[in-house]
């Protein structure tokens, strides 16, 4: 004896499974920001050697709720971007931005400058 599903059951059943299926593909698609957190690019990066004493940071922060420059906030426009101008001591100076997203989550970006006065250059 066999039984035999209708075909109304059938196609219930498979626009359930289907309907599901895009939620769940929505949910993954939306948590994408929570899975990333927080970056930091910067652009247009100064070099490493500098012959002024002021620098230019500027780039994107993306998944933030705070953003610091040496232990210093700094904000960003409604696209994310930032644009900080530096001052180097003498020898080496490191960079460090962090950012921090609304969840805790931190990533740090460093980078290192030497300034060297225009008549040590060689």
């Amino acid at each position: 004896m066999e039984t035999s599903i209708p075909f109304r059951t059938v196609v219930k059943m498979s626009l359930i499974s289907i309907g599901f299926m895009l939620m769940v593909t929505y949910i993954v698609f939306q948590s994408r920001y929570f899975i990333i957190g927080p970056q930091i690019r910067l652009v247009d990066e100064p070099s490493l050697r500098q012959n002024s004493r002021a620098i230019v940071l500027s780039g994107d922060a993306y998944n933030i709720s705070r953003l610091w420059v040496n232990d210093r906030q700094i904000f960003t426009d409604a696209q994310g971007r930032f644009h900080e101008t530096l001052i180097l001591e003498n020898g080496y100076t490191t960079v460090a931005l962090k950012a921090e997203d609304r969840y805790g989550r931190k990533t740090l970006v460093t980078r290192q400058y030497m300034y060297n006065p225009s008549s040590f250059i060689q």
